[in-house]
């Protein structure tokens, strides 16, 4: 699996600045001292990639007429209807693998993963676009390949942030993640794309400093973000997260990890251990680059171009100040604020699910509500700029 000897020159190149950045992560999975074993198989990691998906994206660039060509209609109508014999060899051995459920997988604790998700509500995307996405922008790599792709970046930033949102809404969507659901095949469409970004970008990008494109160790660190970060962040803004909850989500983005082709080695069960593995990957990490500081000003700017968009920009300042703190907000050249939207947030969380959420049927009120403002923000991202929303967010 390793095409590449010896770790990148990124690893570990962020210093004492990232143990600075990880110093919650330590605490929260109550680590005393780096385990140089995770740290070796993290350096590693940057070398090795999704094999089922690099031999699909070989054979997505066969010339035509080649027997073994998979094109884009075959591709799609694999995911959509299955294979059969005609299909060629490299697409049937990726979806028959995608259609095999992994012994581990608890298709029942999947679906209450994703309703603990949809009870988070605003909260969720808040946390996936601040602190997942424009928090880890404070590192090289990832970054720089989004930059040199022409994702998230510039013009593209509007359409990839929406692109995103949609994804996952599709996994979290009743149903979304059952073979051929929405949400399967839009994760097995990711797969096949990151594979082919691979398969594109590894001739000509820096290897020698960055690892793969898109390798394993990149791949743990963003499943992180969606799992174990996404745990802290609506703690963070006075959410209840039970025990029970938080190892449905951790269960929920365990499959789809797995369907990204994550190696098992980074899928976890438990919050706490995903926590102990965040922090060694952001030690693992290079510094800031000025990757970092361009994509997060895009971000900034479209959210002053949707509805409502003083609001939401400042909002969101505000909530990136507590979340990334004074010097992170300096170093993506951001504005700080003062956090009155994270109280605000907390006294609204706080009516929601300590009181709401514990009266007949408020659950099942607050998980409407959430795909409901799941499916408003998509709608707002890809809606026209002069678009109203009748209702000011909170």
């Amino acid at each position: 699996m390793t095409t590449v000897q010896v770790p990148p020159t990124r690893f570990r190149a962020g210093g004492q600045r990232n143990v600075r950045l990880g110093r919650v992560l330590r605490t929260l999975a109550g680590v005393r001292e780096v385990d140089e074993d995770l740290m070796e198989r993290i350096g590693r990691g940057f070398t090795e990639r999704d094999e089922l998906g690099a031999r699909l994206a070989a054979a997505m660039r066969l010339p035509a007429g080649d027997p073994e060509k998979v094109s884009m209609a075959q591709f799609r109508a694999a995911l959509e209807h299955g294979v059969d014999d005609a299909t060629p060899p490299s697409l049937a051995a990726f979806v028959g693998t995608l259609e095999q459920d992994p012994p581990w997988l608890d298709r029942d604790l999947v679906d209450e993963g994703a309703r603990v998700f949809r009870r988070f509500g605003r909260n969720a995307a808040d946390v996936l676009l601040q602190l997942s996405l424009i928090g880890g922008y404070r590192f090289g790599g990832p970054p720089d390949l989004l930059v040199a792709t022409g994702a998230l970046a510039g013009s593209s930033t509007r359409r990839r942030l929406a692109e995103t949102q949609s994804w996952a809404v599709a996994v979290t969507t009743p149903g979304g993640l059952a073979v051929r659901g929405e949400g399967w095949r839009t994760t097995a469409h990711v797969r096949a794309m990151h594979a082919l970004v691979n398969h594109t970008f590894a001739s000509r990008w820096d290897t020698a400093r960055w690892g793969l494109p898109i390798n394993q160790a990149d791949q743990a660190g963003t499943l992180g973000l969606f799992d174990g970060t996404v745990l802290i962040g609506v703690k963070a803004l006075g959410v209840p997260v039970s025990r029970r909850d938080s190892d449905a989500v951790m269960h929920l983005w365990k499959y789809v990890g797995w369907l990204m082709g994550v190696d098992e080695q980074w899928l976890v069960d438990s919050e706490r251990e995903r926590q102990r593995i965040n922090y060694h990957v952001v030690l693992a990490q290079d510094t800031i680059t000025e990757a970092g500081p361009r994509l997060s000003q895009d971000i900034i700017s479209v959210l002053g171009e949707l509805p409502h968009g003083r609001w939401k920009t400042e909002r969101t300042l505000s909530m990136l100040s507590l979340f990334l703190g004074r010097e992170s907000m300096r170093e993506l050249g951001l504005p700080w604020r003062p956090p009155w939207a994270h109280a605000m947030l907390w006294v609204a969380n706080s009516a929601r699910h300590r009181v709401l959420g514990h009266l007949p049927g408020g659950r099942a009120r607050l998980e409407d509500g959430g795909a409901r403002v799941a499916q408003r923000i998509l709608a707002e991202y890809y809606a026209s700029d002069d678009r109203a929303v009748a209702d000011l967010p909170t």
